[in-house]
């Protein structure tokens, strides 16, 4: 069967599929799990054996990757009005959140058909490491503008505005008057906007991809403008935005990365994701690639020592070059869920 991205399905006479995105940490990258070449997360239909919704998800992740779980958490529940079943009933899945540490993700043989893929493979413009991706700026902004300039409601076309500069942390700022005003047009043609940085708020992965959703900018749009030929993007849009997924699972990934990134500001979920000993350089960059966003070190330090969190094992790292650094682990005989329940992440740079 040759699937699409909004695919109805008819392989069974279900109504309920369970989904997982697994996440783990190596090398400093947030990697997510995925089936069938990157298209696909690890899913299934919940059977009457299965005693639970979780015991469903654990069942598929390990037939379909043989990656064992961890630490695993609910996330929501969606209806994919775009699936059906033999029966034509619309297709409900529910989605779950499951953290590996790195160590696992990098010596657990996989099944062929499972992959880790760098999230940001599907998620470009969430990058912000070395600063906010031009992309954003060149591309997807000026076309959200567009979007909201062509709905015929001036009160409709305020919000979505809105919506543009809250969600990307850009606002407009009209520099030439009398010019032209396609901010879409060619590079013959002067753009009369530029762009005033606002707060960007990592955790809006989820607001964000699904504004690109709905004024039809990625592939699984029903309206991709692409595939409309009534737009005036660039030929390579489809390179510049992201790798697709079938169905509606990359809106799943970019849920679970909504919901890291809220959690770490104050749920210590990155215990989850680290191996057992780490040096405190390697515990801040693997904050910052679930973040996406440059944390201020001695901010970062600093809470780490009010905080209690971590004990030094006594060891050190075996660097190759400069000074070796001291080792931490974990401490686990403090109530860590309490002890960050009101800290914040340090601000980034």
């Amino acid at each position: 069967m040759t699937l699409s991205y909004s695919h109805a399905h008819q392989q069974g006479s279900g109504t309920t599929e369970v989904v997982a995105v697994l996440v783990a940490i190596t090398d400093h990258t947030a990697r997510v799990l995925t089936v069938d070449q990157g298209k696909l997360l690890p899913n299934g239909p919940l059977m009457p054996l299965h005693r639970s919704l979780q015991a469903g998800v654990r069942q598929w992740v390990e037939e379909q990757t043989q990656q064992p779980l961890g630490y695993l958490e609910q996330l929501y529940t969606f209806v994919d009005t775009n699936r059906r079943n033999i029966d034509g009933h619309a297709l409900v899945y529910v989605s779950y959140l499951g953290l590996v540490q790195e160590q696992e993700a990098q010596t657990q043989p996989l099944q062929s058909q499972a992959l880790w893929r760098d999230w940001y493979d599907y998620f470009p413009w969430e990058n912000h490491l070395d600063g906010m991706p031009s992309m954003i700026v060149d591309f997807i902004v000026p076309a959200l503008l567009d979007w909201a300039d062509k709905t015929k409601d001036t009160v409709t076309q305020q919000r979505r505005r809105q919506r543009v500069e809250l969600c990307w942390g850009l606002t407009e700022l009209m520099l030439i008057s009398g010019e032209s005003t396609d901010i879409n047009a060619g590079s013959e043609t002067t753009s009369d906007s530029e762009y005033e940085s606002k707060e960007w708020v990592a955790e809006h992965v989820l607001l964000r991809y699904e504004m690109l959703y709905e004024a039809g900018l990625i592939p699984e749009a029903p309206t991709y403008l692409p595939r409309q030929q009534k737009n005036s993007l660039p030929a390579d849009w489809s390179q510049l935005i992201g790798v697709p997924m079938y169905y509606d699972h990359r809106r799943v990934i970019a849920t679970a990365i909504s919901r890291l990134r809220a959690k770490i500001e104050y749920r210590p979920l990155i215990f989850g994701l680290m191996p057992d000993v780490f040096t405190l350089s390697q515990l801040q960059q693997s904050v910052e690639a679930l973040s996406g966003v440059r944390l201020h070190k001695q901010n970062f330090r600093r809470l780490l020592d009010s905080q209690n969190l971590v004990i030094e094992t006594g060891q050190s790292s075996s660097a190759q070059r400069g000074r070796p650094a001291k080792l931490y682990r974990f401490r686990h005989d403090i109530e860590l869920q309490s002890l960050l329940m009101d800290s914040k992440l340090p601000k980034r740079k």
